[in-house]
């Protein structure tokens, strides 16, 4: 359904996307990964049609962005990183002038609008005023204005953001909702997010791939890139609690690749302490602290590796690395 090839977007001599290349099928939930100022907006922006590449080409539903937007834009609902509501309107009116935009008759509103309000969790505030919604009300009516003219393809920018915990995981849980029913690319800088939503994923760092597809395929991509990367996916993280003394717990894991990244303390003479090491570790972590005599209570696999990549890369710089595939992104 979607087909970018060779696109970037320069601002000036300032690249905000650079050679990006990627395929999106039919009914797919794909996210856009990557840290803030990665290009994950910019890239949603060109393929919503609200910006032009300046090299490259984007086809959407069999419709080229730079000849025939107009068409390509029937096919989108948008929602951007600030909900694009007018405060003073009511829902369903707000809803309904949407509607309007996209050239949907009052009777083609008026049916679509129980669907759209029962998804979106609006049916009980469907007659407030927009002013009055919390944030997460206010995200809610963001997606409801993107699918009320039922598009095929939903692009959501930072849908959880400014949310509390609460709100993230009832939005999270709308958009796996509609996951089938249209194609979803879901921007995010929020790696939790997207590894429980999305069915691929798209890592982008200064406006380049850096690596695509499932979670486990991400992984064995990097392991392919410079060291910095590849170093992140092999360690092996391990969360440990015991009981007992700070300089004893040391004492007691101060062997093999055993390294101990962080040790809090805690109430009740409790440690916390976080342990790395090339190879699943738990079992040596804790053979060590029952010979030392000390009470292990919690010992549990850490972040995953994928996870330990997208932090990497706050620290590590792009040099020459390979896109997916040998090419260079």
């Amino acid at each position: 359904m979607i087909v970018v090839e060779g696109v970037s977007k320069y601002y000036g001599r300032n690249p905000a996307v650079r050679d990006l290349s990627f395929q999106i099928e039919e009914g797919e939930c794909v996210g856009f990964l990557g840290l803030n100022g990665a290009g994950k907006s910019t890239t949603l922006r060109m393929l919503s049609c609200l910006l032009l590449p300046t090299s490259g080409a984007i086809r959407v539903g069999g419709f080229d962005a730079e000849r025939e937007p107009h068409e390509i834009r029937k096919l989108i609902g948008y929602l951007p990183d600030t909900p694009p509501v007018y405060p003073e309107m009511r829902v369903d009116e707000f809803l309904r002038f949407a509607g309007r935009l996209r050239r949907m008759t009052s009777k083609q509103v008026d049916a679509r609008m129980p669907t759209v309000l029962e998804k979106t969790g609006l049916a009980d505030v469907f007659d407030a005023p927009i002013e009055t919604l919390s944030h997460g009300y206010r995200q809610r009516v963001g997606i409801a204005q993107a699918m009320i003219h039922e598009p095929k393809l939903l692009i959501l920018d930072e849908p959880v953001q400014g949310l509390d915990p609460v709100q993230i995981v009832e939005m999270r849980e709308l958009i796996r909702s509609l996951r089938g029913e249209h194609t979803i690319l879901l921007s995010s800088h929020l790696l939790s997010e997207i590894e429980r939503t999305c069915d691929r994923i798209l890592i982008l760092k200064e406006g380049r791939i850096l690596a695509s597809g499932t979670e486990d395929e991400v992984v064995t991509q990097m392991r392919a890139q410079p060291a910095g990367y590849r170093e992140a996916v092999n360690k092996q993280w391990t969360l440990v609690e015991v009981r007992g003394g700070e300089a004893e717990v040391r004492a007691a894991l101060a062997v093999g690749d055993l390294t101990i990244m962080e040790l809090t303390r805690a109430a009740g003479g409790i440690c916390r302490l976080k342990v790395q090491s090339g190879a699943d570790p738990r079992e040596l972590v804790a053979k060590q602290i029952v010979e030392a005599g000390l009470g292990l209570l919690t010992l549990t696999r850490s972040q995953s590796a994928l996870e330990d990549v997208f932090v990497q890369l706050s620290h590590t710089g792009d040099g020459d690395a390979a896109a997916p595939g040998g090419a260079e992104a």
